[in-house]
């Protein structure tokens, strides 16, 4: 699978952990786990959540390949 997400690198830029946004969104840090390695993905309203906790636009936690 492709890289979809870039929740992990901009976790790293944030001086952020898994652990802190599974906390924050009120979810498994599995499920983060999950998303950091692009197993599977977040929908929509958890992405902008993300952002919004990150403090980044959506489109920096999105891989753009043109």
């Amino acid at each position: 699978m492709k890289n979809l997400n870039r929740i992990k690198a901009v976790l790293a830029e944030k001086n952020r952990t898994g652990k802190w946004l599974a906390e924050q969104l009120e979810v498994n840090t599995a499920t983060v786990s999950k998303w950091c390695s692009n197993t599977c993905q977040p929908n929509l309203y958890t992405l902008n959540d993300i952002a919004k906790l990150l403090d980044v636009d959506v489109k920096d936690l999105i891989n753009s390949e043109k």
